[in-house]
């Protein structure tokens, strides 16, 4: 059973019988919002490239990011398949996807931090049926789910952190706006929630 998560909610990221989670994905999906005006139908939707990254922290610092120009890691504990010009058509399947093995990622590797912006600039009100989810990888089934809502004029967000815990991992969705065509742009704003 999925949990829709709310900003700020925290979950932990153990299977129901309580063992812990050796695998996950993000997914990312979205569709560009039709455009308004006399010529709307005509010129139909724009064109919206969204990106998903993966940043991970130690100790507070940058250590790795998974991007579009980046596609793994550098221990090649989390992996991007990469990147989706346009978004999809609808149909709420993941339009890009990032791959995190939590079993592999390094033992000094505290927080990883999943931030989407618009690449192109547009601003999320141009954007719908945007979410961000978490898959448990090996059973296909889906653990927790944002909802991008209420479109806004900013570019970016601060989706959700995974932080490591005592004997394991913790979600916790930040659904923080923001500003930036890309994850570097984030960084100051990333800060607050390491």
């Amino acid at each position: 059973m999925s949990v829709n998560l709310t900003k700020g909610q925290q979950i932990s990221l153990n299977k129901s019988d309580g063992t812990a989670l050796t695998a996950v994905r993000m997914g990312l999906g979205w569709q560009a919002a039709q455009r308004k005006g006399f010529l709307a139908k005509l010129a139909g939707t724009r064109e919206i490239d969204l990106d998903a990254s993966a940043l991970l922290f130690a100790g507070g610092q940058l250590a790795d990011v998974v991007f579009f120009q980046h596609l793994l890691s550098q221990d090649g504990s989390v992996r991007h398949l990469g990147d989706n010009l346009t978004g999809g058509a609808g149909a709420g399947s993941d339009d890009e996807v990032i791959l995190v093995d939590l079993g592999r990622i390094p033992g000094h590797v505290d927080s990883l931090v999943f931030v989407v912006n618009s690449f192109t600039g547009q601003s999320f009100a141009e954007v719908q049926n945007a979410f961000c989810r978490l898959v448990d990888e090996n059973s296909g089934q889906e653990l927790a789910r944002y909802t991008l809502s209420g479109g806004g004029a900013y570019t970016a967000q601060i989706m959700a952190a995974i932080h490591r815990t005592g004997g394991g991992w913790q979600l916790k969705a930040i659904g923080e706006p923001a500003d930036g065509r890309t994850f570097e742009d984030l960084l100051p704003a990333i800060a607050a929630h390491l």
